[in-house]
């Protein structure tokens, strides 16, 4: 880990009655030797005084523009995340040091870093540290300096079809990958594997984002699907996520699952625009270059 965080909030803010999980999360961080820097916007304000994309966009940019690296981690999520996307400079993001981190609605930022950069992010919410599993959290946290390399990266997973997958990983939330469909931030899914969870909805919902995802063709040019946890569908008596996917998959696309990406506080991390290797019967993945 780089010696700054910079906390932001480019989705919805966090509720005055998290401040103390919030403080929290800050006598952690400084506890780690980390300085921080704080947007003004990670808690929500009266009404009339919330912020706006373009807000909320240059509090991101000022982390970027601060001199040297660091890591930027985005405590937020919700629905407001996109609203940024046009008041970014992306040019001053592919010339930083710095590396975002973000989960659930964040990760449309992720991958739009990836796309109009090529540089990659990580898909984790350091809110973790503070949380139920925070313990273990922290263990892995310190012994994962490098992003992609560590035990928080390490992802344990089944594969339902194939043995085993390799490329760039993209993806993250299933319906806030989908807010950049028809925009310049989206990627090109090309040869790359997909990661898919979702914290909400029912059978109804999710085969309406995997309609969609195979309508854009993405499931066509893709080298396999890893999918993380679906809550809202696992806490019913419905199908699985895979079983709902596996009819859009064309016959012989890798498809893995994991209990280990997703929404829980155990959650490991991934890096969206990383390379990544899956293997079957193997307990962890295998991040770095490309074999020649």
């Amino acid at each position: 880990m780089a010696e700054k965080i910079f906390l932001t909030a480019c989705s919805n803010p966090r509720s005055p009655r998290q401040r103390e999980k919030v403080e929290r999360l800050r006598d952690i961080l400084c506890g780690l030797g980390f300085g921080l820097w704080e947007s003004p916007w990670l808690f929500a304000r009266e009404a009339g005084g919330e912020s706006t994309g373009r807000q909320r966009a240059q509090a991101l940019m000022d982390c970027y523009e601060s001199p040297g690296g660091g890591n930027i981690c985005d405590i937020s999520g919700g629905d407001l995340a996109n609203g940024i996307l046009p008041y970014l400079d992306f040019e001053k993001i592919k010339n930083s040091e710095k590396i975002f981190w973000g989960y659930s609605d964040l990760t449309c930022i992720l991958n739009a870093i990836y796309a109009r950069t090529g540089r990659p992010s990580v898909l984790w919410q350091v809110m973790n540290l503070a949380g139920p599993a925070g313990e273990e959290q922290l263990r892995r946290f310190r012994e994962s300096p490098v992003p992609g390399e560590g035990p928080l990266y390490q992802i344990p997973c089944r594969f339902i079809r194939g043995e085993k997958m390799e490329g760039t990983l993209l993806g993250g939330n299933v319906r806030c990958l989908l807010k950049l469909a028809g925009t310049p931030c989206w990627p090109d899914f090309s040869e790359k594997l997909l990661l898919l969870e979702s914290m909400g909805g029912g059978a109804a919902r999710i085969q309406s984002y995997f309609d969609q995802l195979e309508q854009l063709g993405v499931f066509a040019r893709i080298r396999g699907v890893l999918l993380g946890t679906f809550t809202e569908l696992e806490e019913g008596e419905g199908p699985w996520a895979w079983e709902l996917l596996l009819p859009h998959l064309p016959e012989g696309l890798p498809l893995a699952v994991t209990g280990k990406i997703g929404h829980g506080s155990d959650s490991r991390a991934a890096v969206i625009g990383g390379w990544l290797r899956l293997e079957e019967r193997a307990e962890t993945p295998i991040y770095g270059a490309a074999e020649d």
